[in-house]
């Protein structure tokens, strides 16, 4: 029984099969680097030239892992209390058993206007305007000596001194204003009339 609707095929050659391709050797995969553990008191070690590896080739993307140091991740931060570590270059580490302490501005700067008030002292003795000028910066060293005193606990030398030769200067331009005012009070009254 042939069937007029499917072809004959006794005339048709026999198509051989695909031969296959021979198997590809396996590429080697790159080695793994060793983890190092992070520590903060030595910097990492750059690898020696001879030893660096070349450079992926492209596609390998992220397969490849860098370097130790190199975008290893967020190192831990300090304990607490501990002192920062050192910025690059920077020639020395602080003192670890030491925290360290604020410098006392305030207590600095009521000593030298203190200084400066009795230095200038001879500058009360203008008549009148000598002894308000000469008001300014010793008051300046008394009023930063009670701050200091207040803010700055650990520096009484200086604050003290501040307090002490300001007051000195002050004195000196209230005497300077009381005298220059007695002098100009008992000049006699030379009878000028208009």
């Amino acid at each position: 029984m042939s069937d007029s609707n499917t072809p004959d095929l006794s005339g048709v050659p026999h198509v051989p099969d695909v031969p296959q391709v021979p198997d590809v050797p396996q590429v080697p995969d790159v080695p793994q680097v060793p983890d190092f553990p992070n520590t903060s008191t030595a910097p990492p070690v750059a690898p020696a030239y001879a030893a660096a590896t070349p450079p992926p080739g492209y596609g390998a993307g992220s397969a490849a892992t860098p370097p130790p140091g190199y975008g290893s991740g967020p190192s831990a931060p300090p304990p607490y209390g501990s002192p920062p570590p050192p910025a690059s270059g920077a020639p020395y580490a602080p003192y670890p058993g030491r925290p360290a302490t604020k410098q006392p501005i305030l207590s600095i700067l009521a000593l030298v206007a203190g200084i400066i008030g009795i230095l200038g002292s001879p500058v009360v003795f203008i008549p009148i305007a000598g002894g308000i000028f000469g008001l300014f910066i010793p008051a300046a060293a008394v009023v930063l000596g009670f701050l200091g005193r207040t803010k700055e606990p650990s520096a009484k030398g200086f604050w003290l001194t501040g307090i002490i030769s300001g007051a000195i200067g002050v004195a000196l331009a209230l005497l300077s204003i009381v005298i220059w005012a007695v002098v100009f009070a008992n000049i006699p009254n030379t009878g000028y009339s208009y």
